[in-house]
């Protein structure tokens, strides 16, 4: 083992894509991280597809693209945790954890002992991380919570999506799960911050996070620009309610975005783009008023933008110092040199297909580099492993325990 975090072990009792997100990170940084599933099925999105990864002859294999998004380098331990001999193993890993991961609903892992005072009990030091929809506490606590039902409930669609009466106008959710993964990053962030804590004073504790408040603080300047004015944001197409000009804009031969953060940069666009008395116009010299007046500006760009390609535009404007880009297909993500140049794609070995093609942990560290040493486990790879080396079962007790089906 190595990394930052190669002292930790991390139960990892979740499944969809906060927690595991959340369990992944970590893994990543170097702690040794127990995914307990269910016997024969497992974590819910092993099922979600397709696309499944292809095995060396082109045939799909068992293992979804979502599930391999959020699992490797963990360890998969399967057991039954209804039945009590099942209850007694997680119970006797959590006593050699430093972090139970968990997003079952509010209370559900009370009827099997397995909750945060029960386990805390037996090991003091545990911290305990507990990720649902609504939080611990509140009207909506037994609700259960999806990433789409929060985007919508919290806010995030409300402002996603064409203006009121554009065409095709309406509230969008976000292509990927973003609150998922945002709930997942704030899970590692708690759960580091309790790490620290505890080294400090011995004591663990009991992280409570909620997707429905992670999704409200990750509204930042829009919710910000609410309670200030106390007018709530609108949905805007692809504008930016503070910044003008700070949109896509139509190319010869596709799309564009320009992202002009400051003064100094629109006057450079007015000189490139041949006019440069707009920076002198008072309806346009400064950000406050390019907002205001928005709709006489960003036509008269547009009626510029659509004489050269997005190839064109993207060299001149780099060369003015003025910050625009494409909006790349998530293919022509993969093929983009600078994509290339970081090693954002990878690919690790694995059992039934050879190799798996996945994305790389952004973290660079100089000194406790993120480490990459397994792919996403099959259901179970690890059962006997783990419980043989973690707990000391005997290969005789192993296969007793998976004739009665409790792993």
């Amino acid at each position: 083992m190595s990394g930052a975090l190669s002292h930790l072990r991390i139960l990892d009792l979740s499944r969809v894509l906060a927690g595991p997100w959340a369990g992944q990170l970590l893994a990543d940084l170097g702690a040794d991280v127990i995914k307990v599933e269910r016997p024969k099925t497992g974590d819910d999105t092993r099922a979600w597809g397709p696309p499944y990864l292809k095995d060396q002859e082109g045939t799909d294999t068992s293992e979804s693209a979502y599930y391999l998004c959020a699992n490797r380098n963990k360890k998969s331990v399967t057991v039954d945790m209804t039945s009590k001999e099942g209850q007694a193993i997680i119970r006797d890993l959590a006593r050699h954890a430093d972090v139970v991961l968990e997003n079952f609903k509010v209370g559900g892992l009370k009827q099997y002992g397995l909750d945060h005072e029960s386990l805390r009990a037996e090991n003091p030091g545990l911290i305990y991380c507990s990720i649902s929809g609504f939080g611990q506490t509140g009207p909506y606590a037994a609700r259960p919570g999806y990433d789409f039902l929060i985007q919508g409930l919290g806010g995030l669609m409300s402002i996603t999506g064409r203006r009121e009466g554009e065409e095709g106008a309406g509230p969008q959710k976000v292509g990927v799960a973003l609150t998922d993964v945002l709930t997942g990053l704030y899970a590692s962030v708690a759960i580091l911050s309790a790490i620290t804590h505890r080294e400090r004073t011995g004591q663990g504790q009991h992280i409570d996070l909620a997707l429905l408040d992670v999704q409200t603080a990750c509204l930042a300047n829009q919710a910000s620009n609410f309670l200030t004015s106390g007018t709530a944001p609108v949905r805007m197409g692809n504008s930016h309610p503070n910044i003008v000009p700070y949109e896509d804009f139509p190319t010869a031969d596709g799309n564009m975005i320009l992202a002009v953060g400051n003064d100094s940069q629109f006057s450079n666009l007015c000189k490139l783009v041949g006019h440069p008395e707009w920076a002198a116009d008072e309806r346009f010299s400064t950000n406050a008023q390019r907002v205001k007046y928005r709709k006489v500006l960003i036509p008269l760009i547009r009626q510029i933008t659509v004489f050269k390609s997005t190839g064109t535009w993207v060299m001149l404007l780099e060369g003015a110092g003025v910050p625009c880009g494409p909006i790349n297909t998530i293919k022509e993500v993969f093929d983009d040199p600078q994509i290339k140049a970081r090693g954002v794609r990878i690919d690790l070995p694995h059992p039934l297909a050879g190799t798996v093609p996945l994305v790389a942990n952004p973290i660079r560290l100089s000194e406790t580099p993120v480490t990459y040493r397994s792919a996403p486990p099959l259901l179970g790879e690890h059962t006997r492993e783990v419980l043989q080396a973690v707990l000391g079962f005997s290969a005789e007790y192993l296969d007793e325990l998976a004739l009665n089906g409790v792993i």
